[in-house]
């Protein structure tokens, strides 16, 4: 098999995105179109993961992977189960007010581990319905279908219901307990759940929902970059894998005079400074290997892991510069970044490649991997494949190369709606563009 570092950046983002797409052939149920959360026996369903597929598959009929009647297929097994699903709200149930279960049973639909029905999962599988109902637009019986359902699920979302009488989007809601006592703030991966919060016809959230969002934001100067503050890359990542958010601002980017984008930017800068300091002398951490993210790790539990007197975090939201971080680095994570800063990202994977190859198999790279703790002499990489790592790769490649789900959601005016609900101006929200639309 060819070596990755020995190829072209398009030869080598072709091979890897490819890769890290089939995560979703091999995980799928094409019974419900339900898809597991990671390749690990025994899996549930991750909602999230649903949504990422739905997102994907469009990305691989245009590069040939996919035929169009299957990735039609697939998309409307998982848009007529959640039509079809328990909304009750029981424990045993699938949803409820048009909400999802966050991990559910890959064959029966139904609630597992005593999940929080998950407001922010939840609005990852209706991105991915939307982009689905962008994309098909043939005037089939099949494709017509699709669309209503997207239609139908976006809409039966109560999003109004999600705030509790409160300022801000809860978190999450129990049937056991009710809604969870926290909810979404400080910046955060939730600008794609605002916007569609906002831009609903049937249950929007308050006007003053987002600005009291914006309010808990944290902005500082770290390794002089002015920067709007979230440890862990993914936050800076997911919004963007769906909404194109260069040049476009809210009242609070506008006043810090730059926009989203432009913060992923920094974020890329500030990982590497960190790592490059390296303050707890990690093995490995430098410019060029960096990645703190929400990934698996390694546990103090395991007791065939050798490394120094330390705590270890296992699957955790690491972050930079506040942690928490005991050594264990996101490739994906790393590669998800590519639109941001393409240069110093294809720098770091080539640099972690060469370094680290036992990190990918077949070009699909491993949810984490730790430098710094040994097992059985062997540098300790996850075990498996987590589908939010391969779904991110997939759809930021592909913005990258071609922008084609940001052209996509250009053109969904539920998105268009709720961004400009929500004060976003500029850019391609101008009047007067049409780009994407369909």
């Amino acid at each position: 098999m060819t070596q990755l570092p020995t190829l072209t950046d398009e030869a080598m983002l072709d091979q890897m995105q490819q890769a890290a797409f089939g995560y979703f052939l091999e995980t799928v149920n094409p019974d419900n179109g339900l898809v597991a959360d990671t390749s690990r026996e025994n899996s549930p369903v991750s909602i999230a993961v649903v949504g990422f597929a739905l997102s994907c598959y469009p990305i691989a009929i245009e590069r040939g992977w996919m035929k169009r009647t299957e990735a039609v297929k697939l998309s409307l097994a998982a848009l007529r189960f959640f039509r079809d699903s328990d909304q009750s709200g029981e424990p045993n149930a699938t949803g409820y007010k048009g909400f999802y279960y966050h991990f559910l049973d890959i064959h029966k639909g139904t609630r597992v581990w005593q999940s929080e029905l998950s407001m922010i999962d939840t609005a990852l599988l209706i991105a991915g319905a939307l982009t689905a109902g962008q994309y098909y637009n043939a005037d089939t019986p099949e494709e017509t279908e699709l669309r209503e359902l997207v239609d139908f699920l976006y809409c039966r979302v109560d999003w109004r219901w999600s705030q509790d009488s409160g300022g801000t989007i809860r978190q999450g809601w129990k049937p056991e307990s009710g809604f969870l006592h926290y909810g979404w703030e400080g910046y955060s991966e939730a600008i794609v759940l605002y916007a569609m919060a906002m831009g609903s016809p049937t249950h929007p959230i308050k006007d003053d929902c987002y600005t009291a969002w914006t309010a808990t934001y944290q902005w500082e100067n770290l390794y002089n970059h002015d920067y709007l503050y979230a440890g862990p890359l993914f936050v800076h990542q997911f919004s963007h894998a769906w909404v194109d958010l260069r040049g476009i601002r809210d009242p609070f980017m506008r006043e810090k005079n730059t926009d989203y984008f432009e913060n992923s930017r920094a974020a890329v800068h500030i990982q590497r400074r960190y790592t490059e300091l390296n303050p707890h002398e990690f093995t490995g951490y430098d410019q060029n290997c960096w990645g703190l993210s929400a990934c698996d790790g390694p546990t103090d539990e395991q007791p065939d892991e050798v490394s120094e007197d330390r705590r270890l975090f296992g699957y955790a939201g690491r972050g930079v510069p506040y942690g928490p971080d005991d050594g264990t680095l996101s490739a994906p994570a790393v590669l998800a970044s590519l639109p941001f800063a393409p240069e110093l990202v294809m720098e770091a994977i080539r640099n972690m490649l060469m370094r680290y190859p036992q990190m990918t198999v077949d070009n699909r790279l491993a949810s984490s991997f730790n430098p710094s703790v040994l097992v059985n002499g062997e540098l300790w990489i996850s075990n498996g494949y987590y589908g939010l790592d391969q779904g991110i790769v997939v759809m930021m490649i592909e913005n990258h190369r071609s922008g084609l789900l940001w052209q996509l959601m250009r053109g969904c005016s539920y998105i268009r709606d709720g961004l400009q609900q929500a004060g976003f101006t500029g850019g391609w929200l101008q009047p007067s563009d049409t780009d994407g639309a369909r």
